[in-house]
């Protein structure tokens, strides 16, 4: 008998059913049979599923004769299933990778409960992502399992069948079936909640809800949305039959009724025309009909209630058009209102502009004010260390303000206090550009430090790779560009780099990455802290994986299978997932050794915390050299990254590391030991002799030096790397155990 059972009902789904099937029968997990049922839809519904049942003896194929609808069609399934749980998948949506495994696993945390709750996000033809508003509620504080009476906030959520797992005992022990008709979720799932003596929550997406342009029953006009009413008969006849349930449920529901029976009335595209007064006066005789008393609504709903109640469907319209004008009327005046303020503010900035420049104030800023990092954090506290009397702000989303060290003035972007400082400082430090608003005054400096060393193209080179750079204003770039004072740079391959695609009349700093810094001043004691607050187990290998982003791609996503890559090296592993800013973080199978550290704000401790670093075409790897670690480049895209974003070397021909192709060829890097052999040792160092010259430490005292301080004598010579001594890897507990596909290979 298999674990799951997962019942798909299809019907006019054609174009979207290999999708669904394959994100089922994909899942990381599975003891799991799949009953496909065949509405008797007129398109390849049918065929298809047969192809599947075919190679795949977990499907389950069910032809219907007739057309019966959705509710019937999974009733026909629900006969056929046998897992222990159910849940319900509708033919054009799909599971998430990994939604099984996690459920499972929370089945198993929570002594197997009645109804396991999961969440959803909804999912659109242009690519977009959205997580269910209400994910709140799917909190898994608090005991395990409860009942509907300890959270009776769960009603909030959306009432669909899909959005559940169900103990297929407790199903037929109540003998819950689905009615015909539309809205047939409606008086299954109020009742399965109510009844159940078990209820869990899983805090994680697993079904990924098809938002379609056409073909969506709640988008097709049709007085068969009349059947909202029958549906809620049945719900109440639920609760007649139960007098053992408490009263209150009555006036909830009721509640959620007379709101449900408002959204089909007022929701464009559903009704005809001529059946909307019809419509109205069915809510109202239903409102007379299940009527509770006692209860209380909120002011907005107040009024609605009330007209639904009067059956004043005229006077309800009207409302809705008052409201709906009132909407766009806040609008306009939100909109008036951000533009006087910002029209307020650049008067306010120009009259700061008249007042003198500060001598002692520098503003530091990084990557679109996401907090206290990068190249411009080594240089501010290195700052405040030798500059006499400076004083020092730094720019960061509220957000991101517990970020920025004491002692250094917060400053929220788009402010009077942040205009103000970008009036009147005199060194102006950022890793990207300021406000295009910014008028450099004379008196002011502005440092440019970048942040990274250029593997991919940059600046006016993206003119060339439209993928990457259509978005970008070219003009506007350089006459950012022009603002700039110093750039700094931290080998010649970024100085010849820099002065082509971002040409001015800046000076160079090739002084290495002051970011760097710590790579060489970091002790044993700060690598091993760094491992604790990440929760990297005593005597394990970290590995650090850090993809970049893709610019020929919509949707964003992991280039490997982490939770594979975990089970095939053993337990003596454990990966760090690290997604790149502009993607989302990792969501594939959940694995006790795979730990996303997107949320981490420093790179650099992550750093310093891993044994090895796994990256594809991320700068990353410049810095990362320096520790002087094992490197391993994952490219399995060379083609397509070259023609979209295009490279100023092919990192195949020069790596730091061994170079991985595909998932199995990345595995068998570090299961046979290649990504700590005498080779790996050979190209990490001819790497670092090319990038890092100048990475000995002590990088940000000498942009110090030369920008706050004013010493133009020439920066000493770097560190030789013979004598550098980056920080040391943290020691290893106990020898690592033999991963599965190392075994495999030695035999």
């Amino acid at each position: 008998m298999p674990r799951f059972s997962v019942i798909v009902p299809t019907y006019r789904v054609q174009a979207y059913l290999h999708a669904c099937l394959d994100s089922v029968l994909g899942q990381s997990y599975t003891d799991l049979e799949v009953v496909v049922v065949d509405d008797a839809s007129p398109d390849a519904c049918g065929a298809i599923l047969d192809e599947y049942a075919a190679r795949d003896p977990r499907v389950k194929p069910v032809h219907l004769p007739d057309n019966v609808g959705l509710g019937p069609a999974r009733n026909a399934g629900l006969a056929r299933a046998r897992g222990d749980y159910v849940l319900f998948l509708d033919g054009d949506d799909t599971f998430t990778p990994g939604a099984l495994q996690a459920v499972a696993d929370r089945l198993k945390d929570c002594d197997e409960p009645d109804v396991l709750v999961l969440d959803y996000a909804r999912t659109y033809w242009n690519g977009d992502v959205a997580r269910n508003q209400r994910a709140l509620l799917l909190s898994q504080e608090g005991p395990a399992t409860f009942t509907l009476a300890e959270r009776p906030d769960l009603l909030r959520l959306l009432m669909v069948v899909w959005n559940k797992a169900y103990r297929r005992e407790f199903v037929e022990r109540e003998g819950f079936q689905f009615p015909p008709g539309y809205y047939e979720d409606t008086p299954w799932t109020y009742p399965a909640l109510l009844a159940a003596g078990s209820i869990s929550t899983l805090d994680r997406v697993c079904v990924h809800y098809r938002q379609r342009r056409r073909g969506n029953i709640l988008q097709t006009t049709s007085r068969r949305h009349f059947d909202v009413f029958d549906q809620y008969d049945r719900v109440f006849a639920f609760l007649d039959a139960r007098p053992e349930l408490d009263a209150s449920w009555r006036w909830l529901i009721f509640r959620r009724m007379v709101d449900h029976l408002c959204a089909v009335y007022t929701t464009p595209g559903r009704l005809p025309r001529d059946s909307r007064a019809e419509f109205f006066r069915r809510a109202r005789a239903h409102y007379a009909r299940y009527r509770v008393t006692g209860g209380s609504v909120g002011a907005p709903q107040r009024a609605r209630h009330a007209l639904v109640r009067l059956g004043a469907h005229r006077s309800y319209r009207a409302l809705a058009k008052v409201r709906q004008a009132r909407r766009r009327g806040l609008r306009a005046f939100a909109v008036a209102g951000r533009r006087a303020r910002g029209a307020l503010l650049q008067a306010h900035y120009r009259l700061q502009c008249l007042r003198p420049v500060d001598p002692d104030l520098a503003v530091f800023a990084a990557s679109w004010h996401r907090g206290y990092a990068c190249n411009p954090a080594a240089i501010e506290s290195a700052a405040r260390d030798l500059v006499p009397g400076l004083r020092t702000a730094w720019i960061a989303d509220p957000a991101y303000t517990h970020t920025v060290p004491p002692g250094t003035r917060r400053l929220t972007p788009g402010t009077a206090a942040y205009w103000t400082a970008l009036a009147r400082a005199r060194y102006l430090v950022n890793n990207v550009n300021f406000d295009r608003r910014l008028r450099k005054r004379r008196g002011q400096v502005l440092l440019q430090t970048q942040h990274g060393t250029p593997l991919k193209t940059m600046g006016l080179d993206l003119q060339e790779h439209p993928a990457a750079g259509a978005t970008t204003d070219f003009e506007g770039l350089l006459r950012n560009v022009d603002k700039w004072d110093y750039v700094v740079s931290a080998n010649r391959h970024s100085t010849l780099t820099w002065e082509r695609v971002y040409p001015a009349g800046y000076t160079t700093l090739e002084y290495g990455y002051p970011r760097n810094d710590v790579y060489q001043r970091a002790t044993a004691e700060d690598v091993a802290r760094h491992r604790e607050l990440i929760g990297v187990p005593e005597g394990a290998t970290a590995i650090l994986y850090a993809p970049t982003f893709r610019d020929y791609r919509r949707t964003q996503g992991p280039r490997v299978d982490l939770a594979r890559v975990a089970r095939e090296l053993g337990p003596s592993y454990v990966l760090l997932s690290r997604a790149h800013p502009l993607t989302a973080p990792w969501q594939g199978d959940p694995h006790p050794r795979v730990i996303d550290v997107s949320a981490h704000p420093g790179i650099e401790q992550l750093a310093l915390a891993s044994d090895a670093l796994v990256t594809d075409y991320s700068s990353l790897m410049f810095d990362y050299a320096n520790l002087d670690r094992p490197l391993v480049v994952h490219a399995d895209d060379p083609e397509a990254f070259e023609a979209a974003r295009g490279t100023y070397f092919d990192v195949r021909a020069f790596p730091p590391g061994p170079v991985a192709a595909t998932e199995d060829e990345l595995i068998d890097i570090f299961a046979t030991g290649h990504w700590r052999g005498s080779r790996s040792a050979q190209l990490r160092a001819a790497f670092r002799a090319r990038f890092c010259p100048y990475d000995d430490g002590h990088a940000a005292e000498r942009v110090v030096r030369r920008v706050f301080l004013g010493e133009t004598g020439g920066a000493p010579a770097p560190l030789p790397m013979a004598e550098r001594r980056p920080a040391a890897p943290a020691p290893a507990g106990r020898a690592p155990e033999a991963s599965p596909r190392s075994l495999q290979l030695e035999s």
